[in-house]
């Protein structure tokens, strides 16, 4: 007979005193990191303020422009009125949620695995740099790490215990996360399929009369899901209309990337990842293979079931299921990818790695690995604290030092404007513009987004920028190549600029050069004088 989670060997002695103060120290310490990071917002944060910020009755139809659903917008919303719109204030609602999450995580393993299984939960998640990463941006992926694992909690227990509360509580938190991220649907479909699969295997559904009952798990995740038909009509047209203009479709090969996109920090502008987030990756899908298929029968001995283990079958369904359909949606429908939407399998995933580690029955060889991947996850997050996610700073301290009250602040891409704008003092003293739709910076209009920028005349552009400026005002360029959907228009604005300013008899001036291996969202700052010095 393998042994059940709670008849694991547990830590002894020693052992068992320095796990204890090595849990504190973990914990304590994810506990700060997610709420310490030096960087200025960048756009995906600075825009998602400028939305929250706006009167409730005007979010809808600018996320209906935007793309995203609305709940966190609105928590972020009362949250800033409760305690303003600094970066360390609009970044610690996801930081509460953050730490929130942990306690949450050790419900969960611990129904799922027993306690060993909790306590290895909750040391993996306070220093996974994803987890740590999101706790410390304004966006709403730390909310939908959290609502997975209220979800697991909900609706394990309605499933064994069909209360009429469990099956509410099923329904919300259902609700909640299809209200979060658009990447739910995928994973409540595919909930719904294992709870459907359950029941054409027992029949009725029904079982024994204290057995599992996924019949009325069902209907409350059916609930759930129409809860978000007053939201359908703003989704539909943000599939139509908004999509994600701003990168290439996935390919298969994101399924892999979705993990290993869980290992490093996120803010991080290496290509080919870091050596502690290679090491955490490899310990990932090692773990959760282990959970999959392992069965351990000594200290030295695992063996590999290729039936699977019962208990890993359901959530290792689920979570490679959701990937697998979700890349298939982005490639069918065009859209982009970013390990970030992945955040609705993080969780459950985390779970099974857990699990994995209780297949190792030796206390020190189990200590040693998850004691690796908490090492190699806390150097990782540690980076997030010094990693600049945004060259935003830079601009604006030229900008405040050097421009004129009336001069003209151009972006191109407009998707420069949320991050610098922010931080810029008094934007208000300067004509602000994007390239192409000639609107303020705060928000950037995604709706029909490629159709628009196709549409941009970089040379009548920078004609209009030149006669706005005249003779008395100069125009400082923010801008980047190389954006999505833009080919050269950027480049032809400077160069349109220049010509102007040449021909008027002045010049053009870098003050700012894009460090594309510093920053994760570089950027130039270029100005052009018409009339002269």
């Amino acid at each position: 007979m393998r042994p059940m989670p709670e008849e694991i060997p547990a830590l002894t002695g020693r052992l068992r005193t320095a796990a204890a103060v090595g849990v504190s120290v973990v914990v304590v310490v994810g506990m700060l990191l997610r709420f310490w990071t030096r960087s200025a917002l960048w756009l995906d944060e600075a825009l998602t303020v400028d939305v929250a910020r706006l009167p409730l009755h005007a979010i809808p139809a600018a996320l209906k422009h935007d793309g995203a659903p609305p709940l966190y917008y609105y928590l972020l919303h009362f949250w800033i009125r409760l305690f303003g719109q600094s970066n360390l204030a609009v970044r610690s609602l996801s930081g509460v949620i953050g730490v929130l999450t942990l306690p949450v995580a050790w419900l969960a393993g611990r129904r799922f695995g027993g306690r060993t299984v909790a306590w290895t939960m909750v040391v993996l998640l306070s220093s996974a740099p994803f987890a740590v990463f999101y706790a410390t941006e304004s966006r709403m992926y730390a909310l939908v790490i959290l609502l997975t694992g209220c979800g697991f909690l909900a609706l394990e227990k309605a499933v064994t215990a069909p209360t009429p509360a469990n099956l509410i509580a099923v329904g919300a938190v259902t609700a909640a996360l299809l209200y979060s991220q658009y990447w739910a649907l995928y994973l409540v479909a595919l909930v719904g399929i294992w709870l459907v699969y359950t029941i054409a295997r027992r029949g009725d559904g029904t079982g024994s009369s204290s057995g599992p009952r996924p019949w009325a798990a069902l209907i409350a995740v059916g609930a759930g899901c129409v809860a978000f038909v007053p939201w359908l009509p703003t989704f539909l047209a943000q599939t139509q209309h908004t999509g994600t203009p701003w990168s290439a479709p996935p390919n298969f090969a994101a399924v892999i990337n979705a993990v290993t996109g869980f290992t490093d920090n996120q803010g991080s502008i290496s290509v080919s990842g870091t050596n502690q987030g290679r090491l955490l990756a490899i310990i990932y899908f090692a773990m959760w293979a282990l959970a999959l298929f392992g069965r351990g029968t000594s200290d030295r001995l695992v063996e590999l079931d290729l039936h699977t283990r019962p208990r890993a079958r359901a959530i290792s369904f689920i979570v490679a299921g959701t990937l697998f359909a979700a890349i298939t949606g982005g490639i069918i429908t065009s859209s982009a990818y970013s390990s970030r939407y992945a955040a609705v399998i993080f969780l459950p995933l985390l779970l099974l790695i857990a699990l994995g580690t209780t297949t190792l029955l030796s206390p020190r060889l189990r200590a040693a690995v998850v004691s690796i991947a908490v090492v190699a996850g806390l150097v990782g997050s540690a980076q997030n604290v010094i990693t600049q996610r945004t060259q935003a700073t830079e601009i604006a301290a030229v900008i405040d030092r050097q421009a004129a009250p009336g001069d003209i602040i151009a972006y191109c891409p407009d998707q420069l404007g949320p991050s610098v704008s922010r931080v810029v003092a008094g934007p208000e003293r300067f004509d602000m513009v994007t390239f192409p739709r000639g609107t303020g910076p705060a928000i950037v209009d995604w709706y029909d987004y490629a159709k628009a920028v196709q549409a941009g005349n970089p040379t009548a552009f920078a004609q209009r920028l030149s006669e706005a400026a005249g003779k008395t005002h100069h125009i400082w360029l923010v801008w980047q190549p190389d954006y999505q959907a833009y080919g050269i228009r950027c480049e032809q604005l400077a160069s349109g600029l220049l010509s102007s300013a040449t021909g008027a008899g002045g010049g053009g001036r870098n003050w700012v050069i894009n460090h594309p291996f510093e920053y994760y969202e570089p950027m130039n700052l270029t100005e052009y004088t018409p009339s002269g010095p």
